[in-house]
């Protein structure tokens, strides 16, 4: 069975169970998977779709642009595996929003997705249209590549007394991969709008620099940035995190007023990072709807 098609019925199993439910009370397991031994290739972008119920955005040239999920879903064609780092809809992801607007675009690759909500995807509603839609628990985690990769919940408790962050760290224990990666919707950090990031996950960015954890990806804010590897205080340090910030899958675009020390390459442009997921390293390249790279490298494993 391939991994994805695993942790698919994986999650709908745990929805089953109670797991994804609006109460959001427990989590879901490790899902054993196979490892392919080829490089494997992930498509990454947060804050995606939206539709007539949506006003066309001020793209900054002076002209009002619909968004652009259907062009930045072209990218993703062909790729092993999506991560979606939430907001998949806009304003909230209603059944009729996904359907609409999510569905035809980013949808033709949801059997090989593996999303995180955003509040875009809560909104009023609970997340009761993205937990339908993808089958999926608040936070969960998956073998891919050689890699352990970890998808967790920015909109619900992620306090140092959290179940999540209890869970994170025995999750992380759980694994004897070379590779970790992990993400969730809101940055830690950010030179964008929302600078310098939200220091409420420094729980999370402390348990997993203390795993020594590669990659971790945000959305939320519509850009694209990448920075340095990190400890959790921000300073530089050759075994800690890489962060990047890909919110550019087709709502709107926004610049970087706030520069953070760490920041190493920032894109107002839409598209979508590609990962190459190897067994001890990682390529990255931000492709913009041209197909150009705006933004690549590669980078050992801690």
């Amino acid at each position: 069975m391939r991994a994805s098609s695993a942790l698919r019925l994986a999650l709908v199993a745990a929805s089953c169970l109670g797991l994804a439910t609006t109460s959001l009370t427990t989590h879901a397991s490790v899902v054993p998977v196979e490892e392919p031994t080829a490089p494997v290739l992930v498509s990454v972008a947060g804050d995606i779709a939206c539709g007539t119920t949506v006003p066309a955005y001020n793209s900054g040239a002076g002209t009002a642009t619909q968004c652009r999920q259907k062009y930045t879903s072209d990218l993703i064609l062909g790729s092993d595996a999506v991560w979606t780092l939430g907001d998949h809809t806009y304003p909230t992801a209603t059944d009729a929003q996904l359907a609409a607007v999510y569905e035809p675009t980013w949808g033709r690759m949801k059997a090989v997705t593996y999303p995180t909500p955003g509040d875009h995807d809560y909104g009023k509603i609970g997340g009761s249209g993205y937990f339908s839609y993808f089958g999926s628990a608040p936070y969960y985690s998956f073998d891919l590549g050689g890699w352990h990769v970890i998808s967790l919940d920015s909109e619900i408790d992620h306090s140092a007394g959290s179940v999540q962050l209890a869970w994170l760290q025995q999750d992380l224990t759980s694994t004897s991969a070379t590779c970790l990666a992990a993400y969730w919707s809101a940055p830690r950090w950010t030179s964008g709008p929302k600078a310098p990031g939200d220091t409420s996950f420094d729980p999370f960015w402390r348990a997993l620099y203390a795993a020594r954890v590669d990659v971790v990806l945000g959305g939320d804010v519509h850009n694209y940035e990448r920075f340095a590897k990190m400890s959790p205080d921000g300073t530089a340090s050759s075994d800690g995190i890489r962060e990047f910030v890909v919110g550019t899958g087709g709502r709107s675009l926004v610049g970087f007023p706030n520069v953070q020390p760490r920041s190493q390459a920032r894109k107002k442009s839409f598209g979508v990072l590609q990962l190459t997921l190897n067994p001890s390293s990682y390529d990255w390249s931000f492709i913009n709807e041209s197909r150009t790279s705006l933004d690549s490298g590669s980078q050992t494993c801690n």
